[in-house]
This record gives C-alpha cells, sequence and structure tokens, in this order.
C-alpha cells in the first residue's frame, strides 16, 4: 500500500481532499478511505499502486497545497540527513558574510549558479572564499547574530524526531561557524561543515581541504545507514540546491524544500508551499505529537 499526504501551506478541505481521491481513482491508483493527520491542514488517502501515477495526478492540482507520496510501510524515519543554507535557515551564509564585505552581489550570483547545478560546487566555493580574504573574524558572529534565521518548522522536525529515536544530522557545504552553532540550536545529534581558514583575526581566502560537497553528503546517508544498520527505506534527506541531488536521490524519502528546478525535478517528493513541518505530517505526526524542547 501507498498513501498520498496533502499538506497545506493555509488550509485544505474535505471537497479538496474528496477530488483528491477522485484523481486517483480515474488514474487507476484504487484509492482507499481518506483519513485525516490534522484537520484542515494534512490528511492521508491511502491507495493500492501506482505512486508515480499518483505523483503526476496529484501534485500541482491544489493551490497551496503540496502532496508526499511514499509507501505506506517505514514512513516514520529513522534517520535525517539534511542541509542548512535555505533549507534549515533562511539564508545563504556565504552570501550574507559577503554583504560584510561589500560584494555580496558578485558572490550571491555565484551561489546562485552552483545551487542550479551550472558550476562545479568545490570550485566555486574555493572561488568564493577567495574573495572574501582580509575580512574579520568578528563578521562571523555578527553575521550568525543579525542574519541567520531558523527555518519555521524546522526545531520541531528536528526535536520529534529524536524524540522518536532517529539519528539527525545537519550537513553543509558551508562553514562549520554557522553549521555548529545551528546545529545545536535546532537539536541536530551532529553537524558536518567546512572549515574556514583563518589567521591574525581574518579570514586567509581558503577553506580547509576536503571540501564537503555532494559526495560528501551522500557517504555521510550511505555511512550512518551502515552504522545505525537501518534499512535505506527509513531514511530522509531533505535539501535545496544541486550538492543536495546526491543525498536526496540515496534516501528512502528524498524532499526538495523550496529547492532550484533540476532539484525539484529529481527528488522523489517536493515542499514548494509549506515549511519543513510539512515533513512532519508526510510521516503521520499531527501536531499534538510535535516535540518543541
Amino acid at each position: 500500500m501507498f498513501i498520498a499526504t496533502l499538506i497545506a501551506a493555509e488550509r485544505i478541505g474535505a471537497g479538496d481532499i474528496s477530488a483528491a481521491a477522485d484523481r486517483l481513482a480515474a488514474a487507476g491508483c484504487a484509492p482507499g478511505a481518506f483519513r485525516w493527520i490534522e484537520e484542515g491542514r494534512a490528511g492521508d488517502v491511502p491507495f493500492a499502486h501506482g505512486p508515480d501515477l499518483a505523483r503526476g495526478v496529484l501534485e500541482g492540482a491544489f493551490a497551496g497545497t503540496d502532496v508526499v507520496v511514499q509507501p505506506a510501510a517505514g514512513r516514520a524515519k529513522r534517520l535525517l540527513i539534511a542541509d542548512m543554507d535555505s533549507t534549515m535557515i533562511t539564508v545563504e551564509c556565504i552570501d550574507e558574510l559577503a554583504d560584510y564585505a561589500g560584494i555580496k552581489p558578485q558572490i550571491a550570483e555565484v551561489t546562485e549558479r552552483a545551487m542550479r547545478g551550472e558550476l562545479d560546487f568545490a570550485a566555486a566555493l574555493d572561488a568564493r572564499v577567495g574573495l572574501l580574504k582580509g575580512l574579520g573574524e568578528d563578521a562571523i558572529e555578527r553575521c550568525l547574530a543579525e542574519r541567520v534565521r531558523i527555518t519555521p518548522g524546522a526545531e520541531a522536525l528536528v526535536k520529534t524526531m529524536r524524540a522518536n529515536g532517529a539519528e539527525t544530522i545537519l550537513i553543509s557545504g558551508g562553514f562549520t561557524r554557522f553549521a555548529e552553532p545551528v546545529a545545536q540550536r535546532i537539536g541536530f545529534a551532529r553537524a558536518i561543515a567546512n572549515r574556514l581558514m583563518i589567521a591574525n583575526g581574518v579570514l586567509d581566502g581558503t577553506v580547509a581541504k576536503p571540501i564537503v560537497d555532494s559526495a560528501t553528503k551522500e557517504a555521510t546517508l550511505v555511512e550512518a545507514v551502515a552504522t545505525l544498520g537501518l534499512d535505506p527505506a527509513a531514511t530522509l534527506a531533505v535539501g535545496d540546491g544541486a550538492n543536495d541531488l546526491a543525498m536526496i536521490r540515496r534516501a528512502g524519502l528524498g524532499v526538495a524544500f523550496h529547492a532550484k528546478p533540476i532539484v525539484a525535478a529529481a527528488a522523489g517528493a517536493r515542499i514548494d508551499h509549506g515549511d519543513l513541518s510539512a515533513l512532519l505530517y508526510a510521516q503521520g505526526y499531527a501536531r499534538d505529537r510535535w516535540v518543541l524542547e
């Protein structure tokens, strides 16, 4: 059996659910009885077969509503691997650092191209960090305090999954000076990211090697699955950029979160409207089961 979960950014009605069931029936997916996860916000329509058909007829069919299609068994995941910039936080840290150096437009353009998959990630990172040479180390703490904001739903997602026995790993192509405090605040068990090199209180324009990139993210998921003895289907990976694609494809449930087109097209699920709490509904967690502390 499979489940199509409809998750509204604001509100969804019984009529929408009925229409979803009708679409599934017309596609030959053999839907069963609908049930609310949380009335007006998220609900499940089980169906017998044709998950790709189901995605095709449901995604984009209901305004302001995300759809996650997956096997019914094992929907509550045991491992979360998550990107940081523009996923768990609302900004790209390197772009914000660049603003303190007065070169944000120049660096942000390269970031955008790298996240769309148009540039080699490692080379693009080296080039951008090189442009930050001479920026005072104090800009990092200022940026963290003034610019970095946690994405709505992130804390609930991570803390609820951990409370239910899941391992949680934040992995970023950004920098440890941001990833470590962000991971601690949100509740991740650990964080992996790149290390900015600093000398005499200023950035020296380099990043420690090897660079945390797409291959690192995928390898981290694979190693965690082996270490924990998990079925790969029990994993959830979420990100927005091209360097997240490998781990998203590898995960049991790979999610493109407000993602670049190349990622949205390849991911097993897309969240285009809601916040990260949508991934709790996708796992069957109603709000009264969310953990916030």
